[in-house]
């Protein structure tokens, strides 16, 4: 089984968020439809704008609390590294 640590945003230099799951495609139509009150739903945040894979939880997990403990500007670095234009990349991987 893969886990995904992601990060959506709102907009280019919107609000951010870094999650982890084990189904990203759907994970991320979940915050698009907002069926989870929260953060997200509040802020708009569902453009999926950066994704790694791992093999176990426990790297992933890992991962993910130090990505939240990244300053913005990190964040923001490590997603124009591989995606400059901040695209959304959810049709991407729904194929």
């Amino acid at each position: 089984m893969a886990y995904y640590v992601y990060i959506l945003a709102s907009r280019r230099d919107g609000a951010i968020y870094v999650g982890i799951t084990n189904d990203l495609v759907r994970r991320v139509y979940e915050h698009r439809i907002k069926a989870v009150p929260g953060f997200t739903a509040k802020y708009n945040i569902a453009r999926l704008v950066w994704f790694e894979t791992y093999d176990d939880p426990i790297s992933a997990i890992s991962r993910e609390k130090e990505l939240k403990k990244w300053k913005r500007a990190w964040k923001a670095a490590l997603i124009e590294k591989d995606n400059p234009n901040w695209d959304d990349l959810y049709e991407s991987i729904c194929n």
